[in-house]
């Protein structure tokens, strides 16, 4: 449902990225790990984004989030769920989340942007969607703007699952709209884990670059 023009200046991540993070790598002719996961890996296995956080995208997802026109999941949903669909075979195995927002910040909001994406990840693939769960228990300050170290900080013990056996030796799809430190992702990949989920994918629209 997008114009042409604007379909055109979305800009997938194309160059050779961090197999475990996504991270795109300027100037490398391969597929590597980035510095971050070498020196200290995440707990999921490995996250996927879909477009650089850049220009067009950037615009339509400030929009989505920030200005309160929610009605954007239907034209950015089915991109996120046909890109999932190219890595993740369908599987009623699979237990899709997103990424939870706090009780006061979905009130400001009105909704989750996440979990309207992962309603149309999950029926793409198949997948059970719960979103429930994983519950934000702190509220935390928005993570843009914030240094490295702070934002790992901010969302430190900031989310509870609330059910652990629902994910007890299962796969699970963590989708979110945007990453950039990848904390808040790696947070609840620590919560899913060690819950004993025995796989934590990360699923993304866009990803920011370094």
């Amino acid at each position: 449902s997008f114009c042409q023009a604007c379909s055109d200046a979305f800009n997938p991540i194309t160059s050779h990225i961090c197999p475990v993070c996504s991270t795109p790598l300027d100037k490398s002719q391969e597929n590597h790990w980035c510095g971050d996961c070498l020196q200290k890996r995440p707990y999921y296995d490995a996250a996927h984004a879909y477009y650089l956080y850049e220009g067009a995208v950037m615009d339509v997802i400030h929009q989505f989030k920030y200005g309160s026109k929610s009605y954007l999941s239907k034209s950015l949903g089915p991109l996120l769920a046909r890109f999932a669909e190219k890595i993740f075979q369908p599987s009623e195995n699979l237990l899709t989340i997103p990424v939870p927002l706090h009780p006061k910040r979905l009130r400001e909001r009105g909704f989750n942007q996440s979990l309207l994406l992962a309603k149309y990840v999950a029926s793409q693939l198949g997948a059970t969607l719960d979103f429930l769960s994983l519950r934000r228990i702190r509220y935390t300050s928005p993570q843009t703007g914030l240094g490295k170290e702070e934002r790992r900080k901010n969302v430190r013990n900031a989310f509870k699952l609330m059910h652990e056996n629902i994910v007890k030796g299962k796969t699970v799809l963590l989708v979110d709209d945007v990453v950039t430190t990848g904390n808040t992702l790696n947070e609840c990949a620590r919560i899913l884990k060690r819950s004993g989920s025995r796989n934590v994918f990360c699923l993304v629209l866009a990803r920011a670059g370094y």
